[in-house]
């Protein structure tokens, strides 16, 4: 059977690297916050076995900003997010699960506070830009909400310190895990967290100003070609082992942070004002019924998992499989699944009803990359 192409016009934006993408043989896009990623160069294990031994550079433009500037900003950014902000430094970033009235998720995304009246929300795949608009309007709030011309630009792979310090020099290794410090890239100041979608460490580069993307990338390819620097992507087996979540794949509106399992980063009885905080205080207390686990399904490779898989206990259905690849490392095909309590447990036997048919499979409940391969 064919597979369908994919029609992209002006309203799918290209990014400020969409040519030098182009130009290092993408084989296939998504559309995340209407704009191009990047999902295959090679091939998925490929970038897979590249990405976790070298270096890779990643178009990640499509974490779009949405800006929050003004004496009520700090206001605002509590009200998006059961994680209590009040301490927060400015040079930090949170990792803020985004929730709306009945504590549903809305999105997931990394919170920069960047002054006491300005913060960046680097976005998931989901409109919030307008959420954030609505809820400054209707509070009638003294914050400008926008989306700056800021395009994220990730460096991952065990080698990623090393060629950003080739970069910028060596004071950037100083900078903390969900930490940022100001970079000078030609005279642009742009702001350099340690941060990105993988589990390999690395960087993400904040790059402010379309202009300055191709610039950035010829630097790095440059400055890393005898690393065998290449371009790459989040990689959909490694994202997996890591159990980094997919908003609008492993979870929606329809999940609470703590069926998402990540209860952690909410302290909501100390998040005063979040729109949520009333609906989570209740969860907190009668905790979940289903979250969030790693699922290894027994077998030959499993295929792409476009539709929620069934995941059987007992004779009946105890949850969904909803991300699921083979992984050469662990030997078994790796999964993301939502499973009720009655099936969470480490180690707990249970059927999926794949597209290749019935499979066994075993629920953990850490990450495959914290169990070794």
């Amino acid at each position: 059977m064919q597979v369908p192409s994919l029609s992209i016009s002006r309203r799918t934006r290209k990014t400020p690297f969409s040519r030098r993408v182009q130009e290092a043989g993408v084989k296939a896009y998504t559309v995340y916050n209407h704009m191009l990623l990047p999902t295959v160069f090679e091939s998925v294990e490929e970038d897979y076995k590249h990405l976790k031994s070298k270096v890779q550079i990643w178009d990640v433009s499509c974490e779009r900003q949405v800006e929050l500037w003004g004496p009520d900003a700090g206001r605002l950014a509590q009200m998006l997010t059961p994680r209590d902000l009040s301490d927060m430094a400015l040079n930090r970033c949170y990792y803020t699960p985004m929730v709306d009235e009945t504590g549903g998720m809305l999105n997931d995304p990394v919170t920069t506070k960047l002054a006491e009246d300005k913060y960046w929300v680097s976005v998931a795949d989901s409109d919030l830009l307008f959420w954030i608009k609505g809820l400054a309007h209707a509070f009638r709030l003294e914050v400008d909400v926008d989306e700056p011309d800021v395009s994220p630009f990730a460096i991952q792979g065990p080698q990623a310190e090393d060629l950003v310090a080739r970069v910028f020099g060596e004071r950037i290794r100083s900078i903390r895990f969900f930490h940022y410090d100001y970079v000078e890239f030609e005279g642009q100041r742009m702001v350099l967290a340690r941060s990105g979608y993988s589990k390999q460490g690395g960087f993400e580069l904040y790059v402010d100003g379309s202009k300055w993307g191709e610039p950035v990338w010829d630097a790095f390819m440059e400055a890393g070609a005898d690393m065998d620097v290449r371009a790459g992507c989040p990689n959909l087996i490694e994202r997996i082992e890591g159990q980094l979540l997919s908003y609008g794949n492993d979870m929606t509106r329809n999940n609470t942070p703590h069926e998402c399992g990540l209860g952690k980063f909410c302290q909501t009885q100390q998040a005063i004002g979040c729109v949520g905080r009333d609906a989570l205080l209740r969860v907190a207390v009668e905790g979940p019924v289903r979250q969030i686990r790693s699922v290894a399904i027994d077998g030959d490779p499993v295929p792409p998992c476009n539709e929620l898989w069934p995941i059987i206990g007992g004779g009946r259905q105890v949850g969904t499989i909803s991300s699921a690849a083979y992984s050469p490392d662990f030997r078994t095909n790796v999964a993301i699944g939502m499973v009720r309590m009655t099936h969470w447990d480490d180690g707990t036997k249970v059927q999926v009803d794949t597209p290749h048919g019935m499979r066994t499979a075993t629920v953990w409940e850490t990450p495959f990359c914290n169990q070794g391969g």
